[in-house]
């Protein structure tokens, strides 16, 4: 199996990732950084990579992961409302209560070609 890696960067004093484009592949896992301003994670998506949503599971809750320092998160459980995201960012914290991080951080994605 062929695993590729793609980052999503959160820039110090924001919450917000970079967009990751993730078309063509089947998202996998999420490897957090060693340093992480504790803060679940949330997700927002799109289709066309220009108009962002806040994603939801099919019964209106938030999509959320619980994220600390160095841990590797495999996704089975938000696999379903990822799998249409084709153009996504992450979030530190929740739509409601964003947590800006003190310093740059780098989430990488895991993905299976």
């Amino acid at each position: 199996m062929n695993i590729t890696v793609k980052s999503a960067a959160i820039a110090a004093g924001s919450s917000l990732s970079g967009i990751v484009d993730l078309e063509g592949y089947t998202k996998i896992g999420i490897e957090m950084p060693a340093a992480w301003d504790a803060a679940a994670l949330t997700f927002q998506g799109s289709s066309d990579g220009v108009t962002y949503n806040n994603l939801y599971d099919n019964v209106g809750n938030e999509v959320t992961s619980q994220a600390a320092a160095g841990r590797f998160i495999g996704i089975d459980t938000i696999l379903r409302s990822l799998a249409a995201v084709r153009y996504l960012k992450i979030r530190s914290g929740t739509s409601a209560l964003p947590v800006n991080q003190t310093a740059d951080r780098t989430i990488k994605l895991c993905l299976k070609a």
